[in-house]
């Protein structure tokens, strides 16, 4: 996968949540969003679907310095972290923010991009 960095749990579903938000604080990210992904095909179209969140988060000093380079990066914002659950196991995945932003030409966010995805790295490395 081109666009995000992922990688096997070896904890549970709901300890692998709890571990990424642990370690996105530590990284400096706050959690804007939660989506629980299963119960809301549920409720909307009735389809059973696998264990699968998804975390909007986001690192204000460095949301702060991409709005500051570019004011529409806000439509890139927050940076996506997944969590769900297959067969196989329990997977994070993370958007590459570095990926996300070469489609915006300016030097200064590709900057800002590639230190955000370290501390992403980071978050799943160590969840």
């Amino acid at each position: 996968m081109k666009y995000g960095y992922k990688k096997q749990s070896k904890k549970n579903f709901k300890e692998t949540i709890e571990s990424v938000k642990k370690n996105l604080a530590t990284e400096g990210f706050g959690v804007l969003t939660e989506i629980d992904v299963q119960a809301v095909l549920k409720k909307k179209l009735d389809i059973n679907y696998i264990s699968y969140v998804i975390l909007g988060a986001c690192n204000p000093n460095f949301a702060y310095k991409a709005l500051e380079a570019e004011k529409d990066i806000g439509l890139l914002l927050p940076c996506n972290v997944i969590i769900y659950e297959s067969e196989e196991g329990v997977y994070i995945s993370a958007i590459k923010p570095s990926i996300a932003m070469s489609m915006v030409e300016n030097e200064s966010l590709h900057v800002i991009a590639k230190d955000v995805e370290q501390k992403l790295e980071n978050v799943i490395n160590n969840s």
